[in-house]
């Protein structure tokens, strides 16, 4: 495998960006680069299996599939379509390749060529003081593993990070073996993306998770979609709006960038999206400025409760209000006094953009209000996310068919990581649960998160680090803190299924533990196994492997995870792991004794489509405090660019799926054969007097006083909001100092990061 495959060239091309998104373009797209990864059949194994009732749940976003009898023989997008095939990639990374290698050669390699050497096929193991990774046995390498662990001096030393593609079983058993080892330290990739909506929904609706179904999009009357690019993170929810429209719904647009999506869609399954012009989506677009949605919210909200005291009784849900909130007179209050001047600042809208949402809130029975990292990694994301929850209570939309809130994660399994405990926060109750079902007594102090993780590995207050799938060094913020920090560990040890940056920033001693895929078929002691997920909207359902292996040599991660509890805990307290490994099932019982809403699990996941968990907000039900849904005054903020200054959102391209891109294209945006670019409106361009396809260097402005640079981007006149500006990451991470985080909730502000332009190092 080695020296096959080769970078890209950087070679800039820049082409108007689309108006529409999807249509044939994207199975061409699709179909080049799953048959560029495997063969001809094994592309339609997976292609035909994915996400439907007996197949693979696609490894990609989170976005739930239409019921069983009403799915697509290809019930897939682009990007899942992309995914899946490069799980199942036919190259193969061996014992000879990192031979061949070194850790620092690889270490030079871009992402690009890591992802692309193929399937991991058997444990790796880096002593210390040693250049490359040799082989090792498993027994050996959970043994060095084990060892480090039990060696600690706390456990609270050690750091068990997981990423969402991990499924429940799996899930519930590492959050086991690190509380019965002795710690929460449990960072997961929620607390870099979403873990504002958990705080902001949890504090007003008492429950972390959304409250609509795919049928409640479909006939919902007005869907806002806000700082969220659905054409290519999650482009099946493209469908979904399609519906929308054709049912006589609207849909709303906020973002900084217009996307392609959200203008019009050609559903390549549909005659009209093949042969016509597709279906227009966004009724509307604001174009708001970075950071400007909490303002917009206030705005609409100060027009409600104004309409409500011109005309009492006609525009606000009364009914609702005394029954089922608290807070509201306050809130009211509040609403009143928010000042328009500041509303047109924060936004870059005008009186009359925001005056014809309004109409269209008024004429609107049922909306629901969709968002992504674009609300919730800003400093002020957890107070949006709040003033969202004031805007669709004030007129009942809670609850209701057709209505309520919609956070959409951008990652297969992260909303059920979470169910299963995977968080340094999780509740006294389940806590309680997890030791009367298992015999002990779990800590009760919380632990650390993502942020908090690379603070105590840099300070030398963590010393192992696990992860489990994903890639922490490149998803995480703060790049070159980040590897410093990952280096000062005695060990680190990744459960991965492709090669990637986080295995060439090691500690001491680090180890490469190969696990099988999601579309891999999953053999163990009693016999073939199936996994469990749940995605966006609750619903659980099971994924079945349907390939064979990469390589004999791979385990399960439910089997890692077990072996390593057994070689770590042994016989105390007593957890049947071997059991467990043998037999799902067996965990699925566990589960359904411990996690509410998973009752007779194994029976109800056995129905084509699984179930959907209970949402306590649609009986009317909130598990807040006071036992009412919380009406809450936020304070107006802003973000604060300076003069010469702009404020940097990093993104995804297209051809692009978490920290992995798949080609150097981005092209709805109209970007080709290159990643380090930088979209500025061309009126700020002009202002800071930088032209057009200009070499520069992005440079973060923080008041620690450390100079974080990125290096040689090509600037692109392209139409984002004002004062802002647009980047890919990873390679704008470095760019997001450690401490620059959301306000409650830690969040890392990726999408909030004061920069200015200076011309490049570099040279062209």
């Amino acid at each position: 495998m080695s020296g096959s495959i080769e970078d890209p060239a950087d070679d800039l091309k820049v082409t108007p960006p689309k108006t529409w998104a999807t249509g044939l373009p994207a199975v061409t797209h699709a179909l080049e680069y799953s048959l560029s990864q495997t063969s001809p059949r094994r592309t339609a194994l997976t292609l035909l299996n994915i996400n439907q009732a007996n197949g693979i749940d696609c490894p990609g976003c989170a976005w739930p599939e239409p019921a069983p009898g009403k799915r697509h023989m290809n019930e897939y997008c682009e990007n899942g379509a992309k995914h899946i095939n490069d799980e199942a990639t036919s190259r193969r990374v061996t014992r000879e390749f990192f031979r061949e290698h070194s850790i620092a050669e690889l270490d030079g390699m871009s992402d690009y060529w890591l992802n692309q050497q193929g399937r991991l096929t058997e444990p790796m193991v880096k002593r210390p003081g040693a250049t490359h990774y040799e082989p090792i046995g498993w027994d050996e390498a959970l043994g060095i593993l084990a060892d480090e662990l039990k060696a600690l001096g706390s456990p609270d030393e050690a750091l068990f990070y997981v990423s969402g593609r991990l499924n429940n079983e799996a899930a519930f058993l590492l959050q086991l073996f690190a509380r019965a080892y002795g710690t929460n330290n449990l960072p997961d990739c929620s607390n870099m993306c979403h873990e504002a909506s958990g705080f902001g929904l949890g504090e007003t609706l008492g429950i972390g998770k959304g409250s609509v179904s795919l049928d409640d999009i479909h006939h919902s009357d007005l869907v806002f979609v806000v700082g969220q690019n659905p054409g290519t993170n999650h482009p099946r929810m493209l469908s979904a709006l399609e519906e929308t429209k054709r049912n006589g719904g609207q849909v709303v647009a906020v973002n900084t960038l217009p996307e392609a999506g959200l203008m019009r869609f050609k559903h390549p399954q549909k005659a009209r999206g093949v042969l016509g012009r597709g279906t227009p989506i966004a009724d509307q677009f604001l174009h708001i400025r970075a950071g400007g949605d909490l303002a917009l919210l206030q705005g609409l909200n100060r027009l409600l409760i104004e309409a409500e005291d011109a005309a009492p009784g006609t525009v606000l849900d009364h009914d609702f209000i005394r029954n089922n909130t608290t807070g509201f007179e306050d809130f009211a209050e509040h609403a009143r006094k928010v000042s328009w001047d500041d509303v047109l600042t924060a936004t870059g809208l005008d009186r009359g953009e925001i005056q014809e949402v309004f109409e269209r809130v008024l004429a609107s029975r049922s909306v629901i209000v969709c968002w992504a990292m674009g609300v919730t990694q800003h400093k002020h994301g957890v107070p949006t996310i709040r003033e969202i929850v004031n805007f669709l209570m004030a007129r009942g939309n809670i609850g209701r068919p057709g209505a309520g809130v919609c956070p959409v994660r951008g990652h297969s399994n992260v909303q059920g990581d979470r169910t299963m405990g995977v968080w340094e926060q999780m509740p006294q109750s389940f806590l309680d649960a997890l030791g009367r079902e298992f015999g002990f007594a779990p800590p009760a102090h919380h632990g650390l998160d993502a942020v908090n993780s690379i603070r105590a590995m840099r300070e030398g207050r963590a010393k192992v680090f696990l992860g489990v799938a994903g890639n922490f060094v490149r998803a995480t913020p703060d790049s070159e803190v980040t590897e410093e920090a990952m280096r000062r560990c005695r060990l680190t040890a990744h459960v991965s299924t492709k090669l990637n940056r986080s295995h060439t920033v090691c500690g001491d001693t680090a180890l490469i533990l190969p696990t099988l895929g999601r579309s891999d078929r999953d053999v163990q002691a009693t016999g073939e196994q199936f996994v469990t997920v749940e995605d966006s909207m609750s619903e659980v359902h099971a994924s079945r492997g349907k390939l064979p292996p990469a390589s004999p040599h791979l385990l399960s991660e439910v089997a890692i995870v077990a072996r390593l509890a057994r070689a770590t805990l042994a016989d105390e307290p007593a957890i049947p792991w071997e059991e467990f490994e043998a037999d799902y099932g067996t965990v699925r019982d566990r589960i359904s004794r411990v996690v509410p809403g998973f009752e007779d699990f194994n029976a109800r996941v056995a129905v084509p489509g699984g179930f959907t968990l209970p949402n306590p907000v649609n009986q009317g039900v909130f598990p807040t405090s006071s036992g009412k849904a919380v009406f809450t005054c936020n304070d107006f903020t802003m973000p604060d660019v300076p003069k010469g200054h702009l404020l940097l959102q990093t993104l995804r391209s297209h051809d692009q799926w978490n920290t992995i891109w798949y080609a150097p294209n981005d092209r709805y945006r109209g970007i080709h054969d290159a990643r380090r670019v930088v979209m500025v409106n061309p009126d700020d361009l002009a202002e800071l007097g930088i032209a057009d396809r200009a070499l520069v260097d992005l440079v973060s402005v923080w008041h620690d006083g450390r100079e974080r640079r990125a290096e040689g981007f090509r600037v692109v006149a392209y139409p984002a909001s004002r004062g802002s500006a647009a980047a890919y990451y990873p390679e704008t991470n470095v760019l997001v100092p450690l401490d620059s985080v959301a306000d409650i909730s830690n969040c890392p502000t990726s999408k909030g990061v004061l920069v200015r332009l200076e011309p490049s190092r570099t040279t062209a």
